[in-house]
């Protein structure tokens, strides 16, 4: 039986489909962008928000990722098109730098979500998996092209590379480290990471998307050692080398600095009360239990802004309507079950909820300890 000895790499770098030809690099970073979007649509939905915030910014932040990833190219790889200007342009052929792209993407989301009065940390938040999806299927461009492959092996997964496409000091090697496609295996667990970190690890909001900057530039780290293709080099080491090392270090910095002191749920925003059928808001006195959300909270944000306060509001209302109006939500699910389930899929919802009772034994230990130190003071006048 023949073994593997090594991965063929494709003789063309066009793909025909009928009539139609497509670049297949162009047509793999399409793909990558269209499940990215797919993937933060779906979540953003999840969270309550309107599916249609995503394509709103998407008309803006994919071309910023395009530009920017363009400009990131040509920028630290000015030599390549020095006498060939228009070749910059020719982003068919290669040339889209990662970090341009999340740069130039960011920034225009970031742009959107701030004139628009949207939630900027929950919106990275959804991306944080979408993103290493993208740049997974993304880099399956590279394998047509036959580029971004590493040092020769003979491991049996060794890429085969047209003498075409070997640097000149490695003309007689056949087979190479295919890093694009060991990134592309690692992004695609990290964005398995990722929703696994959001369903079990407590973090401050808008962190979990450093957990994919640490991620990502950390398996990065390494394909750029392992890489053997010309790059521009900074103290005789590869600047996308230098920019992963900072960017790592910032994004762990990040993850392990203090808290997030103007978005952090689970100790700011305001405690959600389980009277048996509903979330309230004990901040709110007069309002009756059963109350709808809107009544209840309509001032809960106090003290947190409009736009905290809208996501207040959003929750209690996205909570409550998960449980059901006070029959469980469910068919034949008990009001304690329904509060454990959507407690369960919310951590910020979780850390914040407590029972009725909770409340009551809480402000009749205040009520005694005011007594208590009320006797004290007259015993001591």
């Amino acid at each position: 039986m023949d073994v593997l000895a090594s991965i063929p790499s494709p003789t063309d770098s066009a793909i025909d489909v009928g009539p139609l030809t497509f670049r297949a690099y162009g047509l793999f970073v399409a793909l990558g962008v269209m499940f990215g979007y797919l993937i933060t649509q779906k979540r953003w939905a999840n969270r309550g928000g309107n599916p249609d915030d995503i394509a709103r910014i998407a008309m803006w932040a994919i071309p910023a990722g395009v530009v920017g990833a363009r400009l990131y190219h040509v920028m630290t790889d000015y030599h390549r098109f020095q006498g060939n200007w228009g070749e910059t342009v020719a982003i068919w052929h290669g040339g889209l730098a990662i970090w341009g792209a999340i740069a130039g993407g960011a920034l225009a989301a970031i742009v959107y979500c701030r004139v628009n009065h949207l939630d900027t940390a929950a919106l990275l938040e959804c991306a944080a998996p979408a993103l290493p999806v993208a740049q997974a299927i993304g880099r399956l461009g590279n394998y047509f092209n036959q580029e971004l492959y590493g040092k020769p092996t003979s491991l049996p997964w060794g890429l085969e590379i047209d003498i075409d496409h070997r640097p000149v000091e490695y003309l007689a090697e056949t087979t190479f480290h295919p890093t694009f496609l060991y990134e592309a295996l690692w992004n695609l667990a990290l964005a398995a990471f990722i929703v696994w970190v959001a369903k079990r690890v407590r973090l401050p909001r808008g962190r979990l998307f450093l957990v994919y900057v640490a991620g990502y530039t950390f398996i990065r780290f390494f394909m750029e050692l392992l890489r053997v293709d010309e790059a521009t080099k900074l103290f005789g080491q590869r600047i996308n080398l230098w920019v992963t090392t900072i960017v790592f270090a910032a994004a762990v910095y990040g993850l392990l600095s203090g808290r997030d002191r103007r978005v952090a749920p689970a100790d700011t925003r305001p405690i959600r009360v389980w009277n048996g059928a509903k979330l309230v808001d004990p901040a709110i006195e007069s309002a009756p239990l059963g109350a709808s959300a809107g009544d209840e909270i309509g001032g809960a944000g106090e003290g947190y802004g409009d736009e905290q306060g809208a996501r207040d509001r959003s929750d209690f209302d996205a909570a409550n309507a998960a449980i059901g109006d006070g029959d469980g939500g469910e068919s034949g699910e008990s009001p304690a079950a329904a509060l454990a389930r959507v407690t369960a899929t919310d951590p910020a919802i979780s850390g914040n909820v407590v029972t009725a009772d909770q409340v009551t034994d809480s402000a009749g230990a205040d009520r005694s300890d005011d007594v208590s130190e009320e006797s004290s003071e007259e015993t001591a006048d």
